[in-house]
């Protein structure tokens, strides 16, 4: 009987976290748990921000009655910018989150991020994109060095899996298997320095 196995299949998902100021000295406790929730963090900065660089972040915000504490709050202190990745990037952090209001949160999802780190609607110790337009925008935000590209899926993964990386794995297994080395692991690293 042969089992089947189904194709692999490239889900990756970035979004944008950020570690509010008032609990940036928990910073490496945070990053643990986002790490040991199965995210991979991308790229990572410490930065301040002017009310005005806080006011055109949360542009969507403006109007509302708290955007005057929100831009003062988030420009009171560094904050820490984190791009994070896995399938379904977006919805499980907002799920890690948990709801905005940390008070409400305690209540309704105590093991939450803002349950155990965040004091109240405001102050609600991190940030999550909503969705993944906004993740993308964010990221640009905080990282305008970067270069986003789309994410292949699909028809487009399967493709560029066939073209580029299932030669390349082929090549390097077949030679793997004909030279049987005593120490793959030695010859590995000869290869990476041979490349250097």
């Amino acid at each position: 009987m042969q089992m089947l196995m189904p194709e692999p299949q490239i889900f990756v998902e970035r979004t944008l976290a950020l570690i509010k100021p008032d609990v940036v000295d928990k910073e490496e406790e945070i990053e643990d748990l986002i790490l040991r929730s199965g995210f991979l963090i991308i790229q990572k900065r410490k930065l301040q921000l002017s009310p005005e660089q806080c006011s055109n972040f949360y542009a969507d915000q403006y109007g509302k009655v708290f955007f005057p504490n929100l831009t003062a709050y988030m420009s009171s202190g560094p904050l820490v910018a984190m791009v994070l990745a896995r399938h379904c990037a977006v919805s499980y952090w907002k799920e890690l989150l948990g709801p905005s209001n940390s008070i409400k949160a305690r209540r309704t999802h105590p093991h939450s991020l803002r349950a155990i780190y965040g004091t109240d609607d405001l102050r609600n110790a991190l940030h999550g994109s909503v969705s993944i337009l906004s993740a993308e925008r964010e990221i640009q935000f905080m990282f305008p060095e970067v270069i986003l590209e789309p994410i292949p899926a699909g028809q487009r993964a399967r493709d560029y899996l066939n073209l580029y990386v299932k030669p390349t794995l082929l090549a390097g297994l077949t030679a793997l298997c004909k030279e049987k080395p005593a120490d793959p692991m030695f010859t590995r690293k000869m290869n990476y320095d041979y490349f250097e």
